[in-house]
């Protein structure tokens, strides 16, 4: 059984897996809005800052480090002692001096602002992924590509340092991550002889057979409620169909386009022909994961925790739940992209001594650390090598399909994120409860996401 995870995406509160469902609200705070990163689909890690690196002030090897990180679970012991514990091991002469953060996201964020923009707080900090536009735009966090060389960069599974960089440079090194998963029920799939679906058209057929066939009350669960859930799953859909939400540069919406109606009209129809529930728009992770769960669904959609939460006690679905990538669009190549949650770890532009700073940020996101979060925590590794390794994949059933699924950021390389999701989520739920067309929905997502990037919000 795995650890009991408390934070995720898009949760606001880190909490108990089960629990993890609250939205993470996508509206600006009074001094500075939420931020993070996006990608093209599909992207390597390399970032368009100079090639060149300066070199840190301090000293790399000795030293005292704040750092500032949140609970990473909720049982068991805490692996941030253990990781302080390893490293200090490592580097004998850099003493590591650990504040536990606030457990809400918000909370956490809005204290580090003030701390940080007051000239103080932590040395090091433990960060959502969406953070880097926000804190760059804001100088609450030192680029970490002026210092560390693309080299660097390249240990990290593709897709996690485009989400961490805003501006060609990268604020963020990704420590641990989630993303979304297909979960599916295998004593219906084996009963009626069918494959995993890799397509999201095999999916829908499947669903309506052995619905038809009174074993499953839905087809597919997933999360489109009017929160940053309905974002994520957006993402996947839509990256799936081709298309992205903001133009290259993201200084324009690019989401009434073909490939957003092809993708927003499938959610749609997964709703209006009852392979999922008629009240979709209200549903979060929570709500998605319990219908699964009471084997009331033969799909779902949700993060990393939900094969663990479904073979809990009292779940209806023990020992019948299997894990894959997520499935596409046909005629695209598959898998279908998984959308990115996690934490990266950020350098505080006040802090004294960066090279040591940036020796502990190595050490957390190299081969010895990245082992410890996967196979004594269940954390999915962000390290590429170690995410691929015998030891992580045979771990659990999770971190096996880990190095089968593509990767894609939410549309966060700008610091009105938060209006952009919100203009997603919000039409994206009002289709899935039938109060708007999907072109309709396009059209004022779009309009919505124009007037953020032009200034508005800050």
């Amino acid at each position: 059984m795995r650890n009991v995870h408390v934070h995720r995406h898009p949760g606001r509160s880190l909490r108990p897996a089960s629990l993890r469902a609250a939205a993470l609200a996508a509206v600006a705070m009074t001094a500075v809005v939420l931020g993070g990163c996006s990608s093209s689909p599909g992207s390597s890690n390399a970032t368009s800052s100079s090639a060149a690196t300066v070199a840190a002030p301090g000293t790399a090897n000795s030293g005292n480090i704040t750092w500032w990180a949140s609970p990473i679970t909720s049982s068991g012991a805490d692996p941030r002692t253990v990781l302080v514990t390893a490293f200090e091991k490592a580097y004998p002469n850099i003493k590591v001096k650990l504040i536990s953060a606030p457990t809400d996201t918000d909370t956490n964020r809005a204290t580090l602002t003030t701390q940080i923009s007051g000239g103080a707080g932590p040395d090091v900090y433990m960060g959502d992924v969406i953070w880097p536009a926000q804190f760059a735009a804001h100088q609450l966090a030192d680029p970490l590509s002026k210092y560390l060389p693309a080299s660097y960069f390249g240990t990290f599974a593709p897709g996690l340092v485009a989400g961490a960089t805003y501006k060609g440079q990268v604020y963020g090194a990704p420590f641990f991550e989630d993303q979304g998963f297909l979960y599916y029920r295998k004593d219906l799939l084996a009963k009626n002889n069918m494959k995993v679906p890799t397509t999201w058209e095999e999916l829908m057929t499947d669903s309506k057979t052995i619905q038809s066939k009174g074993e499953a009350q839905y087809g597919y669960v997933f999360q489109g409620a009017s929160y940053e859930g309905a974002t994520c799953n957006f993402m996947e859909f839509l990256t799936d169909a081709g298309g992205a939400v903001l133009n290259k540069d993201s200084t324009s919406s690019a989401v009434n386009s073909a490939a957003a109606l092809k993708a927003l009209k499938f959610e749609q129809e997964l709703v209006t022909s009852g392979v999922s529930p008629k009240a979709e728009s209200t549903y979060q992770e929570l709500q998605s994961m319990n219908e699964f769960s009471a084997g009331k669904s033969v799909f779902l959609r949700n993060w990393d925790y939900g094969y663990s939460t479904s073979q809990a006690a009292g779940s209806a679905v023990v020992g019948k739940v299997g894990v894959a990538p997520m499935p596409t669009f046909g005629g695209e190549s598959t898998p279908g992209y998984s959308n990115i949650g996690g934490w990266n770890l950020y350098v505080n532009p006040h802090s004294q001594n960066v090279a040591a700073d940036l020796t502990f940020i190595k050490w957390m996101t190299g081969n010895d650390a990245q082992k410890i979060l996967a196979t004594q925590f269940s954390e999915i590794p962000t390290n590429q090598a170690v995410r691929t390794s015998a030891d992580v994949i045979k771990s659990n059933a999770v971190l096996a399909v880990v190095p089968q699924t593509k990767l894609v950021p939410r549309p966060a390389q700008t610091p009105f994120y938060p209006q952009v999701s919100t203009a997603i989520y919000t039409n994206v739920s009002a289709v899935l409860a039938g109060s708007k067309t999907p072109a309709t929905a396009l059209k004022d997502a779009d309009s919505a996401i124009n007037s953020a990037l032009s200034g508005g919000g800050l």
